[in-house]
């Protein structure tokens, strides 16, 4: 199930439930660990979907300290090798209670990911819930961070997505873009 909303630029916003992994887009965000390696939730299945191929190229990206290839709030671009879609944009949200200023860094990692694609030329890309796994951020408070990024810095998009496993969790993100943003067809 997807629900439509109008976004500014004559971009849209499809929020629906399934697997990111399947997403025919230009690139996927995937919700990494810092040493970009894999992981579980989201980031360990876009790396079993993309293959072998994804943790070398990300091996081979630079150290900015030791284990960290993409610090919290930044993006980092790979090819998607046997995924749907080209690219994976790799982001590192906050941990929720261990972040100093949590709504911060994970508003930057949605606009950290949408400059990266904009930098590239892409134009429809596929978020997963940023930090709403094991990093425990709240879900409706996350939503809410995002749909904040995505009132303002979508220029240059077709196509945004928000991929959400499981009911509930497409749920409370369906009523807060329900709440934010205009519905459309």
């Amino acid at each position: 199930m997807s629900r439509c909303f109008a976004l500014p630029a004559g971009a849209r916003l499809l929020v629906l439930q399934g697997d990111i992994t399947e997403q025919e887009t230009d690139a996927i965000v995937n919700a990494a660990n810092a040493d970009l390696l894999g992981g579980g939730g989201v980031d360990g299945a876009i790396h079993r979907a993309a293959g072998p191929g994804l943790v070398a190229v990300c091996r081979g990206l630079p150290e900015r300290s030791p284990g960290v290839r993409c610090p919290p709030g930044e993006a980092r671009i790979t090819p998607g090798f046997a995924l749907k879609a080209d690219w994976v944009i790799h982001t590192v949200g906050p941990v929720y209670g261990e972040a100093a200023a949590p709504a911060a860094t994970l508003a930057a990692s949605w606009r950290s990911s949408l400059a990266l694609a904009r930098v590239h030329g892409l134009q429809s890309i596929a978020f997963p819930a940023i930090s709403c796994g094991v990093f425990g951020y709240p879900a409706e408070e996350a939503a809410t961070v995002a749909m904040g990024v995505l009132a303002r810095a979508v220029d240059g998009f077709r196509e945004i997505r928000i991929v959400l496993w499981g009911r509930a969790m497409h749920a409370r993100w369906l009523a807060v873009a329900s709440r934010s943003l205009q519905a459309i067809p």
